[in-house]
């Protein structure tokens, strides 16, 4: 008999079951820079801020991080701060897109977001909120 982890599957390496630790499991699903992987660590009703007064759900949300993904950089992550109330967390990142792009450019983007995870049933940590630019 085979048991399952839901924290792992074929589609993904990992979620989190700590929240601490979303933060690392979003860089290492935005440096697959596939799509669906990436979206594994949104709830299905989150929200990206694409800047202040823009938020993105569903299928834009998805188009957002895709356009992002496309720039084939990887994303770093340096979590500032953690505080967790029962099963939702405040998550301050520090982050940075820095390297060349496909096309050879030099891409420097970086933010401190204020995101809010919260713990599903199943006990992973999945983003309700995604502010990648919420502290100026």
């Amino acid at each position: 008999m085979t048991t399952t982890d839901p924290a792992r599957d074929a589609h993904h390496p990992r979620l989190a079951t700590v929240a601490s630790e979303h933060p690392g499991v979003f860089a290492e699903a935005f440096n697959t820079f596939d799509l669906d992987i990436l979206d594994r660590v949104y709830e299905d009703q989150a929200v990206l801020v694409n800047g202040p007064g823009n938020p993105l759900l569903g299928d834009e949300r998805r188009a957002a991080l895709a356009e992002l993904q496309a720039l084939r950089v990887p994303i770093q992550v340096n979590p500032r701060e953690v505080y967790e109330a029962g099963d939702l967390a405040l998550l301050i990142v520090d982050w940075s897109i820095a390297g060349r792009g496909p096309d050879g450019a030099e891409i420097m983007v970086t933010g401190t977001a204020t995101d809010v995870a919260r713990r599903g049933v199943d006990g992973l940590w999945r983003y309700a909120i995604d502010n990648p630019f919420g502290v100026a």
